[in-house]
């Protein structure tokens, strides 16, 4: 049995500019981190004692005879790659799917993840990041840029730069002190609203239409990174950069907001935030708030009817937190 655990994550700053298509002509970089709310894959061998020969239990359950019936796309092709079959996967996730934080590549990662490691094999970040990638964008077509699966993989604060066909992960420089200073102006708040990111990117204007919003949004993925990484930088700037970025994404679809949304943002920020964002390609989900810790109180008042979600930052990425080997033996190869 194999147990992993990957964690989900917030971007800050670049979302859209992760996108093949913009980075591919004008090279792309966000900046996000992964927090400590996580989902849990829970893989073994189905024992040969069933009329069926897959077991799944997501939001779902699934018992299929054969992979190709496998209705959720992501299980099926990953299963198709890998060459497995009689498997039992258990999906579990500490927040709900679908709300802006990476859900479904955070369980891309630990499903391969989990994969690999049934089969005894140790596979490093770059190439689960990689393959979550191959599997969300080519084998299963869904639309989105390639920061979720990596920030899954590898964990932590970092900005990730995007070029040709490849990126680079480095790590955010931030000293303990200030980064936990951060971790507390930070406010996140449920609205209740779930949706599928590849609905809210196909409806969003064409890269054509949207790049002088996205150039200027991988501008200010530069001014977040100095505030961050100067000990003697304002950090309140980092919540107006938030606010100047969040502008700009709503220009970038109709659908990337709404007026029930809009209303929320300007109560929070009326109520003392300095900036914001909606977490993910946008439509609904969670919402984040820097707010300076005098003003959280009445942030938290004005956003009385949304659940609060505490949380802190985390480095781990994803990882095998359960390791027991089995020996498998095909069916109809048993004496």
């Amino acid at each position: 049995m194999i147990i992993t655990k990957t964690p989900f994550r917030m971007s800050f700053f670049g979302g859209g500019t992760d996108m093949p298509e913009f980075f591919r002509e004008h090279g792309g970089a966000v900046i996000s981190t992964t927090f400590d709310k996580y989902c849990y894959v829970n893989v073994r061998h189905l024992p040969p004692f069933f009329e069926y020969h897959t077991e799944l239990s997501y939001a779902k359950m699934e018992r299929v005879k054969d992979v190709e019936e496998i209705e959720h796309p992501a299980i099926r092709e990953a299963m198709k790659a890998l060459d497995m079959h009689d498997i039992r996967l258990t999906y579990e996730a500490d927040l709900p799917a679908r709300t802006g934080l990476g859900t479904s590549s955070s369980f891309a990662v630990g499903m391969l993840n989990a994969f690999y490691a049934l089969k005894g094999k140790y596979v490093d970040k770059r190439r689960l990041s990689d393959e979550a990638i191959r599997l969300e964008r080519e084998l299963c077509g869904e639309a989105g840029g390639w920061q979720d699966q990596i920030a899954a993989a590898y964990g932590g604060m970092n900005r990730i730069n995007f070029h040709g066909d490849s990126y680079d992960v480095n790590p955010i420089i931030i000293s303990p002190e200030r980064k936990r200073l951060l971790n507390s102006n930070l406010m996140l708040f449920f609205t209740g609203f779930t949706r599928f990111s590849s609905e809210i990117q196909q409806s969003s204007k064409s890269v054509e239409d949207k790049t002088s919003q996205l150039l200027h949004m991988l501008e200010l993925v530069d001014e977040a990174e100095k505030v961050l990484e100067e000990k003697n930088a304002d950090l309140d700037e980092f919540g107006r950069l938030l606010d100047e970025s969040w502008k700009l994404k709503k220009q970038t679809g109709s659908k990337v907001s709404s007026g029930g949304i809009d209303e929320l943002y300007d109560k929070a920020m009326e109520a003392g935030a300095i900036g914001g964002k909606l977490l993910g390609a946008g439509g609904g989900g969670f919402l984040l708030f820097y707010v300076p810790q005098d003003k959280q109180p009445a942030v938290a008042k004005a956003m009385e009817k949304l659940m609060c979600v505490p949380f802190e930052f985390e480095n781990g990425g994803t990882r095998v937190i359960h390791y027991t080997p089995e020996i498998y033996i095909p069916r109809g190869e048993h004496l």
